[in-house]
């Protein structure tokens, strides 16, 4: 099975919902650590990179250049 392909900007859906009840994140901040936004209530969380990869579900959009460049300021 390949692995998923994610990157920064990228919106994404979990595996568990957020306890606001969305489960739809979007990628801000990519390391060791990946920083994923709520769409629903906009808190962002902080998961090291192995955690995050077991709990992401599917990729939903890929960010284009412009939303990559933004979150990169």
């Amino acid at each position: 099975m390949e692995p998923k392909q994610f990157g920064l900007g990228d919106m994404v859906v979990m595996k568990k919902p957020h306890p606001c009840g969305t489960n739809e994140m979007q990628i801000i901040r990519m390391g060791m650590d990946i920083r994923i936004k709520c769409t629903g209530c906009q808190h962002s969380v902080l998961i090291p990179r192995s955690k995050f990869e077991k709990k992401l579900k599917k990729i939903v959009r890929h960010a284009t250049d412009e939303e990559k460049k933004a979150l990169m300021l």
